[in-house]
């Protein structure tokens, strides 16, 4: 059973970091891509970032968020991070890690694996 849970969300003011982790279960993860997602109230789901599988690991990034975030993943720990830096208060929103194989697409629903999600909150 695959399982994807995520964690390190949480209350920052505006201009701080967040780390976010992913653990993954059940899957060869190395074969898989990682994407997050966000969701923020009363908006659709929006794509923010991707890693492609190990062997290529490339990364991709929604505009609103380029040059602040940075996805990375770690395959002998089966985790995916995702670094934000520079956290805006429109950066408020549950986000999701979700899992594929091999390459990741901007659109959720190519997705198979879905964690449950971690609030973060920005203040401003």
């Amino acid at each position: 059973q695959v399982q994807l849970v995520e964690s390190g969300g949480g209350l920052v003011q505006a201009g701080g970091s967040l780390r976010l982790s992913c653990a993954a279960s059940g899957l060869t993860f190395s074969t898989y891509a990682l994407g997050w997602f966000r969701q923020a109230p009363g908006k659709e789901r929006e794509f923010v970032a991707r890693i492609n599988w190990s062997g290529t690991s490339a990364t991709y990034y929604a505009d609103s968020i380029q040059g602040r975030f940075s996805i990375s993943r770690d395959d002998a720990n089966k985790m995916v991070y995702l670094q934000m830096n520079s956290l805006k208060p429109e950066d408020t929103a549950v986000y999701y890690c979700a899992a594929r194989p091999f390459t990741g697409t901007n659109y959720d629903g190519d997705y198979d694996y879905w964690g449950q999600g971690t609030q973060v909150t920005v203040s401003s």
